[in-house]
C-alpha cells in the first residue's frame, strides 16, 4: 500500500515537509493520539524521549502480588502526585483542545487534556486523579487519598523533597519501609490508581471507540495524527496499523524514533509545543474562511 506523500519502498518524509504534513492535517477530519512527549513541557518526564534515562514503571501484576509492593507504589506516588497535580496545561495541550478533532485519544494519565479543555477524548489509560479499591471497585478522588496518606505520614513529604521525579507522577525512591498506606473507607479493601498499569488490559469499551473513530476517516478523507509518543507500547500502536489498513494517512510528530514510523505518510522530527499550535492557527483559519 503506498500511503500519502510517500513512494513504495521510501522512509517517511522528514522535516522538509513540515510544510505538507501540515496542509494534510488541517485539509479534513482529524483523530489525534497522544503521548507522553506532549507533556514533557509542562515538566512531566516522560518514558523513552532523547536523553531519558530507561525506566521501568511497576507492572500490574506486580502491583496486585502484595502490600509491600502497594505500599512501595504509594509512597513514591505520594510525593510525585504533590508535584504532579501543579502541573498545567502547555500551548501543546491547548492547541489540541482548539483542532476540532472527531477525537483526541491520549496514553496520558496527568488529566492535562481535560484540563485544557478537550471536548472529545478519550483517555486511554485512565486518570491518575482517580482511585478504584479493588475489592469493592468504588472509586473515589485522589486528592482525598493524598489527604490521608498525608496525615497518615506527617512529614514524609518534606523528608524526601529531593528525590527525582519520573514520569506519570512517580519518583526515583528505594527505601519507603516505614510508609503507611490506608485502606478503603468502605470495605478495607487495597487502593488502586485508576489506571490502566503495564501488563493490564484496556477496558473494551475505550478501544471499541478508538478503532471506530480512526475506521471513520476512511470514509470521510480524514488523518490521524500521532503527537508525541513514541508509540511502543500496543495500546496506541494498534490504532496507528488500524489507519494504514484502512488506507487512513498518519502522521506522527515526535522527537525520535516510533514503532509507526514505516507505517506514517509523514514523520516529524519537531516538538509538539512548536507545530500543534501552528496546525490549530492553520485549521482555524480555514475554518473561517472556508479555504
Amino acid at each position: 500500500m503506498t500511503l500519502v506523500g510517500q513512494r513504495p519502498g521510501q522512509r517517511p518524509r522528514e522535516r522538509s515537509d513540515q510544510r505538507a504534513a501540515l496542509d494534510l492535517c488541517a485539509s479534513g477530519p482529524l483523530v489525534l493520539l497522544t503521548g507522553a512527549g506532549l507533556s514533557t513541557d509542562s515538566g512531566i518526564p516522560d518514558y523513552r524521549g532523547p536523553g531519558a534515562p530507561a525506566r521501568m514503571p511497576m507492572t500490574y501484576q506486580e502491583f496486585v502480588s502484595g502490600p509491600a509492593a502497594q505500599q512501595r507504589y504509594w509512597a513514591r506516588s505520594h510525593l510525585g502526585w504533590s508535584r504532579m497535580r501543579r502541573a498545567a496545561p502547555n500551548a501543546g495541550h491547548r492547541a489540541v483542545a482548539a483542532l476540532g478533532a472527531e477525537l483526541v485519544i491520549t496514553q496520558n494519565v496527568d488529566g492535562l487534556h481535560e484540563a485544557a479543555g478537550t471536548p472529545a477524548l478519550v483517555a486511554l489509560h485512565g486518570r491518575i486523579a482517580d482511585v478504584i479499591c479493588l475489592a469493592c471497585r468504588r472509586t473515589t478522588p485522589r486528592s482525598v487519598l493524598q489527604r490521608r496518606l498525608e496525615d497518615a505520614n506527617p512529614g514524609w513529604a518534606a523528608r524526601h523533597a529531593d528525590v527525582a521525579s519520573r514520569p506519570d507522577g512517580d519518583v526515583d525512591l528505594d527505601d519507603t519501609s516505614d510508609f503507611v498506606v490506608p485502606a478503603c473507607e468502605d470495605c478495607g479493601g487495597p487502593l488502586k490508581p485508576d489506571v490502566v498499569f503495564f501488563g493490564e488490559n484496556v477496558p473494551r469499551p475505550r478501544v471499541e471507540r478508538c478503532y471506530a473513530a480512526v475506521e471513520a476517516l476512511a470514509d470521510t478523507g480524514g488523518t490521524l495524527l500521532v503527537a508525541g509518543s513514541s508509540l511502543t507500547v500496543m495500546s496506541g500502536l494498534r490504532f496507528v496499523r488500524r489507519a494504514a489498513q484502512r488506507g487512513v494517512p498518519v502522521v506522527i510528530v515526535n522527537r525520535g524514533p516510533t514503532r509507526g514510523d514505516e507505517l506514517a505518510s509523514y514523520k516529524l522530527e519537531v516538538g509538539t509545543g512548536d507545530w500543534l499550535p501552528a496546525l490549530a492557527a492553520v485549521r482555524d483559519c480555514r475554518i473561517h474562511h472556508g479555504m
